[in-house]
């Protein structure tokens, strides 16, 4: 480690900035930002310098730069882009033992300032010493993308009750899982969704409760989407971070499950179109026990959970038991294979609505309108219907839509092992036997799957993008 990183309390102290340009102003900002006082020596001021030197915390001198100005400053920057300026600057600093950085010149500077992600209280730095500035912007994005944008409040949070939490749990190893559950359970979810009110009520119920330190738990229903870890949302990505048990389905691979905390509990519950090993009663009641219990409880499910994945039923089951449900969306498969495959669901000139369909029915015999969605210029996606292409065309066709409508088949949307086989209507069971897809697959079918059909090249590339 070449260099020591620690956080410097600015707030009311005096710092020098040395230079009227955007760099500069962008040293006077953070300073402001950190509530220091500022002064400004240059004699030419740049559009944002001169904008912040009217601010009331900073003292503009309208001249160049003497080694005095230097005295009395908590640290100085030098930021007028002019080696003569800028070595005499760290010169100064360094004769009077101020701590000094110059912009872009590592060697004249005690300090570097690093890439700063902002969660105030919350701030995480990413420097590299002054050697790579761009690699160090680099990484930050990718912090910046993973960490919530409420993590401040989570943080303010926290600090409300930290002398009520000292003062309740007397025992230093309790109070330390006390504050684990706060800050990475069912409580913080509940902050970092806006739901503040919750969370501070979950706290006050869990120090007043006989058993001090259990706090209730949450049940997240998550899609996972397609199946690439890369179109999860952030928000998916990070409760399989924290969560204590996940309940997955079938079209959950292990690369999405490659994303979740290695120490939690994996439970899966997939179904097959005739084949339920757990029952939905049974997914419920296991969803309540694992809340009940303190946990944090993600039921992953392949798409989206409330698209054809029963998340509706588990959410209203969850909440009649007085559980805390929140639905997180996933990526459907109509929108991930349809994009993967290059086919668009709406088109001007060929389809004005798209409708989403299940092929596989209730046990009640209960089916789709196959009348009302054998229409022209619309798009019909149908879920789940490998096991029964050839009856569900015959009824289109039946009810009127033409057998040459173009079909685009897709299996494994999204994944290495994607297949996009092409069809009409009246050939589409002949096609899924010839070709041996199976499930997941989905139809898209009316006249914008044509375009699976005429501009294969450009969907082979975009397979290839997606794959890869």
């Amino acid at each position: 480690m070449d260099q020591l990183p620690i956080w410097l309390s600015l707030r009311e102290r005096s710092v020098l900035v040395v230079g009227g340009g955007e760099k500069a102003a962008a040293k006077i900002r953070m300073a402001l930002a950190a509530g220091a006082a500022v002064t400004l020596v240059a004699p030419r001021l740049g559009p944002e310098a001169a904008e912040l030197a009217r601010a009331q915390r900073v003292r503009h001198l309208d001249r160049e730069f003497a080694d005095a100005d230097v005295s009395g400053h908590a640290i100085v920057y030098g930021a007028t882009g002019v080696e003569a300026v800028d070595q005499a600057v760290a010169a100064a600093a360094r004769t009077q033992r101020v701590l000094v950085n110059v912009v872009d010149r590592p060697a004249l500077s005690d300090f570097s300032m690093p890439a700063i992600i902002d969660r105030s209280p919350v701030v995480v730095g990413v420097s590299t010493g002054g050697a790579v500035p761009a690699l160090a912007a680099a990484v930050r994005a990718r912090i910046e993308a993973a960490l919530p944008a409420r993590l401040g409040r989570l943080a303010a949070f926290a600090e409300s009750f930290r002398s009520a939490i000292r003062a309740k749990v007397t025992d230093s190893t309790a109070r330390l899982r006390f504050w684990q559950r706060v800050v990475s359970g069912p409580v913080a979810e509940q902050v970092l969704s806006g739901a503040e009110a919750r969370a501070h009520a979950a706290v006050l119920q869990s120090l007043n409760a006989a058993g001090v330190g259990h706090v209730s738990g949450t049940v997240h229903l998550v899609g996972a989407g397609p199946g690439n870890p890369e179109l999860l949302t952030l928000r998916a990505a990070r409760l399989l971070q924290s969560a204590d048990v996940i309940v997955y389905d079938r079209l959950v691979g292990e690369d999405v499950l490659g994303l979740a905390r290695r120490d939690a509990e994996r439970i899966f519950v997939g179904k097959e179109p005739t084949r339920h090993p757990v029952s939905q009663d049974e997914i419920n009641a296991l969803l309540v026990e694992r809340a009940c219990a303190g946990l944090n409880v993600v039921r992953l499910k392949g798409g989206d959970p409330f698209i054809f994945g029963r998340g509706g039923e588990e959410a209203d089951h969850l909440r009649a038991q007085g559980i805390d449900v929140e639905v997180v969306p996933g990526i459907t498969a109509a929108l991930a294979c349809a994009a993967a495959s290059g086919v668009p669901l709406t088109h001007r000139d060929h389809a004005m609505e798209v409708t989403f369909v299940t092929g596989h029915g209730r046990e009640d015999g209960a089916e789709p309108d196959w009348a009302g969605l054998a229409r022209s210029r619309h798009t019909l996606v149908v879920y789940m219907g490998v096991g029964r292409a050839g009856e569900i065309a015959a009824k289109l066709v039946v009810h009127g839509l033409g057998s040459s409508t173009p079909v685009a088949i897709v299996h494994n949307g999204t994944l290495p092992t994607q297949r996009i086989v092409a069809a009409t209507v009246g050939t589409l069971g002949d096609a899924i036997a010839e070709h041996g897809v199976t499930n997941p697959a989905v139809f898209i079918i009316g006249e914008v799957a044509r375009s699976a059909q005429t501009d294969a090249p450009r969907v082979k590339t975009l397979v290839r993008a997606v794959a890869g």
